[in-house]
């Protein structure tokens, strides 16, 4: 089963590095077959919010600015005067570089002085980071982004992550889900585990008005339950969840089953109980492999 830190993160609060957490989940008891660690686009860049904007005091072009990164205030000299106080820019941090154009070499921030003053890091044009936008001067965010909130994942990007392989053994299916694997670590630190609240809203319509369960034979299926979910929107996963699902290798797809296809489930579950003959669950989502069992079901009904 692969997980991901930032994944991990979500359910459960721990600050260990990505090695101290491979240690960790050994000495669980959850066997780590690999790490791999993945580069995230916009790295170090971070949603700030302007403060104070005065005049620089050795240049008549510059400004001298305060800005929050979610953490703290830092000093940057900006030489944009498409802002004011109060808005929110992207701020890329120092130690990181911006997006490189095609054959040049990354620029890499770094503390450093500009007319005699101390500059912080560097608040961003569209251009600067590679984005489509045109604006002359810095890239101004909505007011509802997030102080502190990484870049990418304000624009809905990968983030940088680190993508754990792990070897489940079978007397453990409770750690076959992330939120398992959460729960060991919160047993560990004594944090609590943040699992996600759902509100289910009951209709006044019985489930027996709508769907009637039979089970034909008990000793293959000896239990099975139904519940009639309305409203669902069919559609393609939002960018946060693909962008997860494909770090630990899952596709992005989506179905939907229900009218004949409902039949067909019924008709190769009763043709297994009376005839042995196996057929894929495939069978029940791809027309090809339908196809390719037509013969035995009409073979069958023909009897």
């Amino acid at each position: 089963m692969k997980i991901t830190l930032n994944w991990l993160k979500q359910y459960v609060d721990f600050d260990w590095p990505p090695e101290e957490l491979a240690e960790r989940l050994t000495m669980l008891g959850i066997e780590v077959e690999r790490v791999e660690k993945l580069t995230g686009e916009f790295e170090g860049v971070v949603v700030a919010q302007v403060i104070t904007s005065d005049n620089h005091p050795n240049a008549d072009k510059l400004s001298l600015c305060r800005v929050n990164d979610g953490k703290g205030e830092r000093q940057i000299v900006c030489g944009a005067h498409n802002f004011k106080p109060g808005d929110k820019v992207p701020l890329i941090l120092p130690g990181h570089s911006l997006p490189p154009k095609a054959g040049e070499q990354p620029f890499t921030i770094k503390v450093g002085k500009i007319r005699g003053v101390e500059s912080q890091g560097m608040m961003c044009s569209p251009q600067e980071l590679g984005l489509p936008d045109a604006v002359e001067g810095l890239l101004i965010l909505p007011e509802d982004a997030k102080v502190g909130q990484p870049f990418a994942e304000f624009l809905g990007r990968a983030r940088a992550d680190v993508v754990y392989d792990l070897e489940i053994t079978p007397n453990r299916p409770d750690l076959n889900s992330v939120i398992g694997i959460a729960r060991e670590i919160g047993a560990i630190t004594g944090n609590r585990l943040k699992v996600p609240e759902v509100k289910i809203r009951n209709s006044e319509i019985k489930v027996e008005d709508l769907i009637a369960v039979r089970i034909e034979d008990p000793e293959l299926c000896p239990r099975y339950t139904a519940r009639v979910i309305r409203g669902v929107k069919i559609g393609p996963s939002p960018e946060w969840l693909k962008s997860t699902l494909e770090k630990v290798g899952v596709r992005d797809n989506f179905f939907a089953l229900g009218g004949d296809s409902l039949k067909m489930v019924r008709v190769i579950v009763r043709l297994y109980a009376q005839t042995g003959i196996e057929f894929p669950i495939a069978a029940f989502f791809e027309t090809p492999i339908i196809e390719a069992h037509a013969a035995k079901l009409n073979s069958f009904l023909s009897r």
